[in-house]
């Protein structure tokens, strides 16, 4: 079922369908057969959510992680195609993930049902906010 709820976060930023804004969550249907190391804990607002990437930033808009509590994530933008990746946490404030081989760890600094701050390992600090339905991409300029 975890798939349909990605399929169902992607669509929704796409703008497709309509819903009340709402910060958007993957709701269970069923109770999973195995759980794994993401499955998230009483009280964990980390899984089952997407967020949107908050700044001034507004060069790359649109960036998004959806960290699925089967240990899927998908990370999509406004401009690059979408990347799912098998993610971990690492300790209670930590994750990590692999793209193309090499292993990312970020840090957790902050999470909430309102926000959350990353700390990857060589990177400055990058803040997410809960996505609202519908969400549509910016437009980006031409030029």
């Amino acid at each position: 079922m975890t798939s349909k709820a990605a399929i169902f976060a992607l669509l929704s930023l796409w703008g497709v369908g309509a819903v009340a804004t709402l910060p958007a969550a993957a709701q269970a249907t069923s109770t999973p057969a195995t759980e794994s190391s993401a499955d998230s804990d009483d009280g964990d607002d980390l899984t089952d959510r997407v967020w949107v990437k908050a700044g001034d930033d507004q060069s790359l808009p649109g960036v998004i992680k959806i960290f699925l509590s089967d240990g899927t994530l998908v990370q999509d933008s406004c401009w690059e195609t979408h990347r799912l990746s098998a993610w971990q946490k690492a300790g209670d404030n930590a994750v990590s993930w692999n793209e193309d081989g090499m292993e990312i760890k970020a840090d957790i600094v902050t999470v909430s049902a309102d926000e959350l701050v990353l700390k990857i390992a060589g990177m400055d600090e990058e803040r997410y906010t809960p996505a609202t339905v519908p969400y549509v991409c910016p437009d980006i300029p031409k030029g």
